[in-house]
């Protein structure tokens, strides 16, 4: 068993297929397959169950593959710190909740301190994104703070304070004519999501018609065109509102003040290039005007 050989069986764990890891591993398929039974010899076990419809963790691979995780962490770690001798380079995975406004001052100055490291970004809602830094996916993310994101496994940084509001493309004299509208909401595991939801069950309403779009670029042009009305950060609108194309409505602040928050993993030794970055954060923070960027 070495690290090439976990790095296969994770990719086929994550894609649930033999021919698709090969493709992205850019490996040949008979290979991945002949590294997979070699680690099985290896441990006795058998680590997927295989069908027509793909690759499936058995329990036993589903014990491996947290610690697959590490090891690969363990190992990417000493490569850095051997190439850089103890400076931040190499690569860092990061991923944010979409509407985060203020998030390319962080990265450019990161950019800008750092440029040898190879910084990657994706997207995604508060639940998925946590999993993700929980199972070595992600080295943090950028989420919505909430119950969710408090778990004994992930440190929080908390970096930016927003406020939710609900926006339409009409001005009411009351927000319960508008919840006679369609919902536009982001996928379930979103924080504004929930955040409306608990105020709804307040109020003891349900909505009914409720849509999930992709993206916050859809969400709002749906709601310009009067298809609905959705509940996202004032900072992401207030542009729009200024031209009068939505209006806003806001609710109590119980249900509307939020605060993004970073997390990752808590670990013995933090990488430097992870611990470059919170420092970037930490920096950002002291330059803005009040304890957190506040729109």
């Amino acid at each position: 068993m070495n690290g090439r050989d976990l790095r296969i069986f994770t990719k086929v764990a994550e894609l649930g297929s033999i021919s698709h890891a090969a493709k992205e591993l850019n490996y040949v398929q008979s290979n991945v397959s002949s590294r997979i039974q070699k680690l099985e010899e290896d441990l006795n076990v058998t680590l997927f169950f295989r069908s027509k419809q793909g690759m499936q963790l058995t329990p036993e691979g589903k014990v491996l593959i947290d610690i697959a995780y590490k090891i690969i962490e363990l190992s990417d770690k000493m490569m850095q710190l051997a190439r850089s001798g103890g400076k931040p380079v190499g690569k860092l995975e990061i991923a944010s909740v979409e509407t985060v406004i203020k998030l390319p001052l962080i990265l450019s100055k990161f950019n800008k301190n750092y440029p040898t490291v190879d910084l990657r970004l994706a997207t995604g809602v508060t639940t998925e994104l946590r999993d993700k830094v929980l199972n070595y996916k992600l080295d943090g993310a950028f989420v919505t703070k909430s119950r969710f994101t408090s778990h004994p496994e992930l440190r929080e940084i908390d970096v930016f304070e927003e406020k939710l509001v609900l926006i339409a493309d009409h001005q009411a004299d009351n927000i319960e004519t508008l919840l006679e509208m369609p919902l536009l909401s982001f996928s379930d595991g979103c924080g504004y999501r929930a955040k409306f939801q608990e105020w709804l069950k307040t109020i003891h309403f349900e909505p009914t018609k409720n849509m999930e779009l992709g993206t916050l670029e859809t969400t709002l042009g749906s709601v310009i065109s009067g298809l609905g009305i959705a509940y996202v950060p004032y900072s992401a609108v207030q542009h729009y509102e200024r031209q009068g194309l939505i209006f806003c409505h806001e609710l109590s602040a119980q249900y509307s003040e939020i605060t993004t928050t970073f997390i990752y993993r808590v670990t013995e030794e933090v990488s430097p290039v992870l611990q470059a970055f919170v420092e970037t954060i930490e920096l950002a923070k002291d330059d803005a005007i009040s304890p957190f960027f506040r729109f």
